[in-house]
């Protein structure tokens, strides 16, 4: 159930979860490095009610890591974040900490994989056993729905979550896929600094993607 400390359902998130060894013992030890990070796992962000959500990979060790909020506190929240209030889904186009006064209406951000991961990359294992937490959040996606996918493991991640085959929906930046009860799959490149820097994914084209979101869903 849910509770003060944890507003979403626990099906969704627990936020003392270790299902994970070596995630588990990596966040012990960034812990203790760093102990005024939130180091731990990192709940979902935005509209209980949302009716697009956001996908991400995992926490990063200075961003959401240490503030408790997805893409909040590193360069890959820039971009995500002032694109979705210059389209309507958040109220500024700054995420700077969890009581910053920031709202997301109609929108959604959640991670793949609740948790810091060594180097940035959890293990197939991992991403297998965190996927329950986002089968259940996207179980509770309403007739219409769009989930935007931040790269190609939140991809994956989406397609395990539903037990769809990727071959039968293959990423690419832009594409848009139908999925069962009526709701869409887009997907985008991962907003990441590296992306950003080496013109992988340009302003214009995450734009273009969140503005495909926001024509889509009215529609819906």
């Amino acid at each position: 159930m849910d509770t003060p400390d944890n507003p979403w359902p626990a099906c969704w998130f627990d936020p003392d979860c270790r299902r994970c060894p070596r995630l588990a013992g990596f966040l012990d030890e960034v812990r203790g490095l760093y102990p005024t990070y939130h180091a731990a796992p990192v709940a979902p962000f935005g509209d209980p009610r949302a009716r697009l959500l956001v996908v991400g990979l995992a926490p990063g060790m200075h961003g959401a890591n240490a503030t408790g909020r997805p893409f909040t506190g590193d360069h890959a929240g820039i971009l995500l974040y002032e694109t979705l209030h210059r389209y309507g889904f958040g109220s500024a186009p700054v995420s700077r900490a969890r009581e910053d006064g920031l709202v997301l209406t109609g929108c959604r951000i959640t991670n793949a994989v609740k948790c810091l991961p060594p180097q940035n990359k959890p293990t197939s294992g991992e991403a297998r056993q965190c996927n329950a937490y986002l089968r259940a959040e996207l179980a509770d996606l309403g007739v219409g729905s769009l989930i935007l996918a931040l790269g190609r493991v939140a991809h994956g991640a989406v397609l395990m979550a539903l037990g769809l085959k990727s071959s039968t929906y293959p990423f690419a930046h832009g594409a848009s896929h139908d999925l069962p009860a009526g709701r869409r799959l887009l997907d985008s490149y991962h907003c990441s600094r590296y992306n950003t820097q080496t013109g992988r994914l340009t302003t214009a084209m995450f734009q273009a993607v969140i503005a495909q979101a926001r024509d889509w869903l009215p529609a819906a």
